[in-house]
């Protein structure tokens, strides 16, 4: 996180192994600090790694403050209590029973409802349904209208007043670069290209689907990521949950970093490949992994494996989060392994130019095997993409379900994509594109300096977009987005089991479209509900991730 006393590195420092450098106040390893020094002290943040990073790399998680911690427990045990009294009351026909069971006639069949996996959704997540799934009914740019709701039964239904609330800050949506508009040259463009394609294909790309648009897209995603070849996909989740298993298979290795997206996960076990877990974004956990699978083999057998899957992602979208690239590429090529790195929240919003986390580096594209992203975000459409090799694209053309099953992408999405890409490349003759991401880029410090100033606790790299906010208490999920929406600002707010169970948040997403007048707005009315509900916990202990718990056990899945 950006902090004003960051100061360059003393000349004496003795650099360590990861990038580190003692100093008197207790500088950790990756520049970390476990504890601050006094106000006037001034912190050094080294990250030398070899020479392996050309940038400062600051990003820290501040420990959870054990008062709050043991409360935030308590409150979960709590409802917990309550839930299981309300289930007795419902059994017993005291209290309404308002959610799905098994009708009496099938009870001697295969459940279809499990009540205590369940137990979670009706007696907890019940609660603050309201925070979730609000309707909107405009483009989600930096302001959105939404329609006014209300539950007469505790959030069980909803029923719609048919007024709606008018220019909602939206600090939620993905709208990194701010190409979701409703005017401008892409709504234009796509305009044009519906009137001449219409809306959908009706077909595969290997059929009757593959259009000339098609083609230009992917040669352009190819020129933008600086690789050989690239392939456009209609569903971002689906780039990674069917192309995987086209990659990897019995007898393969797959290591997942623990907070990989859910289309990562999903994959990686549709392949039918042993998976073992690394601690998040660290180095000395996956390098443990590598080590053992090349020294120990496949279970059993002791054959060596067919091929090492290392998955990552660019920007962690719970942590904001950014991969340690440059270490996880030493490795791959220390342990000859392969990379697979999804670059869904970070294409278009870091690097000089917004080509994503590689660039943000100063990394060789062709260092990293498989490249994924998706345009659902930076460039305000839909869908995914997966460069590389042209073997590898070649390849995937003909064994990808994703690309072979899948109806291919709607041309007026195609035509959003090529034009926001060719703006931030500034092949459309502006630097509009540029602009947009610099203003992103500063925004984002702005708003990540100004939340740890207020005192709250703020996860995450300064450069990252993403930015949680901790919440910690379940009551205080709901409150935190009603009072905000109170005040006209849309967030999103995120708990158990997204995140670990002491560990909710508000997370929001900056866009270059929030003027500096609507962060100032946001910011004002965040500090007034932090102070209402007592969420500026920060007593600014930073806990690096290296230093976190490190258990030896891995997670793994295997069909032997």
């Amino acid at each position: 996180m950006e902090r004003p006393e960051r100061a360059a590195a003393a000349p004496d420092a003795q650099p360590r192994a990861n990038g580190c450098s003692s100093a008197a106040h207790g500088a950790l390893r990756n520049g970390y600090v476990r504890g601050l020094p006094a106000p006037d002290t001034k912190i050094n943040h080294i990250v030398h790694n070899g020479g392996l990073y050309k940038r400062p790399f600051n990003e820290a998680f501040e420990e959870t403050p054990m008062l709050v911690a043991v409360l935030t427990y308590v409150g979960y045990g709590v409802l917990t209590l309550f839930g299981y009294l309300r289930d007795f009351m419902r059994q017993w026909k005291i209290e309404k029973c308002q959610n799905a069971t098994e009708r009496e006639e099938q009870k001697d069949f295969v459940p279809l409802y499990q009540d205590f996996e369940n137990f979670y959704n009706r007696n907890l997540y019940m609660r603050i349904r309201d925070s979730w799934n609000r309707p909107i009914c405009s483009v989600p740019g930096a302001k959105v209208d939404m329609m006014e709701r209300v539950s007469h039964d505790y959030n069980w239904t909803f029923t719609y007043t048919g007024k709606v609330i008018k220019d909602i800050i939206n600090m939620g949506s993905y709208n990194y670069l701010g190409f979701a508009q409703k005017a401008g040259t892409c709504q234009e463009a796509a305009a044009k290209v519906l009137s001449q394609y219409g809306a959908g294909v009706c077909s595969t790309r290997q059929e009757m689907g593959n259009l000339d648009k098609h083609e230009e897209l992917e040669k352009l995603v190819a020129r933008f990521l600086g690789v050989e070849s690239a392939m456009a996909y209609g569903m971002g989740f689906a780039t990674n949950s069917m192309n995987i298993p086209a990659l990897v298979g019995k007898g393969c290795l797959i290591l997942s970093d623990e907070l990989n997206h859910a289309s990562l996960v999903l994959g990686a076990r549709l392949s039918g490949a042993t998976i073992r877990i690394f601690k998040h974004n660290n180095m000395q956990s996956l390098e443990k992994l590598l080590k053992d699978a090349i020294v120990h083999g496949q279970p059993r057998t002791r054959r060596p494996w067919k091929k090492i899957l290392i998955l990552v992602e660019g920007i962690y979208s719970m942590e904001g989060s950014i991969v340690r690239l440059p270490e996880v590429i030493a490795l791959k090529k220390k342990y000859k392994s392969y990379l697979y790195l999804d670059e869904a929240h970070s294409i278009g919003a870091l690097g000089p130019s917004g080509r994503g986390v590689v660039e943000y580096f100063g990394l060789n594209p062709e260092d990293v095997d498989v490249m994924m992203g998706t345009f659902t975000k930076s460039f305000g459409a839909a869908g995914g993409y997966i460069g590389g090799k042209k073997e590898l694209i070649d390849y995937l053309r003909t064994y990808s379900h994703s690309a072979v099953y899948a109806t291919s992408m709607s041309p007026p999405v195609v035509e959003q994509i090529i034009t926001s890409m060719k703006c931030i490349m500034g092949e459309d003759g502006t630097t509009v594109g540029k602009a947009r991401v610099q203003q992103l880029a500063e925004n984002t410090r702005y708003f990540r300096r100004r939340l740890k100033e207020m005192g709250f606790i703020i996860y995450g790299n300064e450069d990252s977009p993403v930015v949680p906010l901790m919440l910690y208490m379940p009551a205080k999920i709901g409150a935190f987005g009603r009072e905000m929406l109170k005040r006209n600002i849309g967030v999103v707010v995120v708990g158990f089991p997204a995140t670990p169970i002491i560990e909710s948040r508000a997370r929001f997403c900056l866009s270059a479209a929030h003027t500096k007048e609507m962060l100032d707005t946001a910011l004002k009315e965040i500090n007034e509900v932090g102070d209402l509900l007592q969420l500026k916990y920060s007593r600014h202990r930073l806990v690096p991730i290296l230093d976190r718990p490190f258990d030896e056990t891995t997670y793994e899945e295997t069909e032997d």
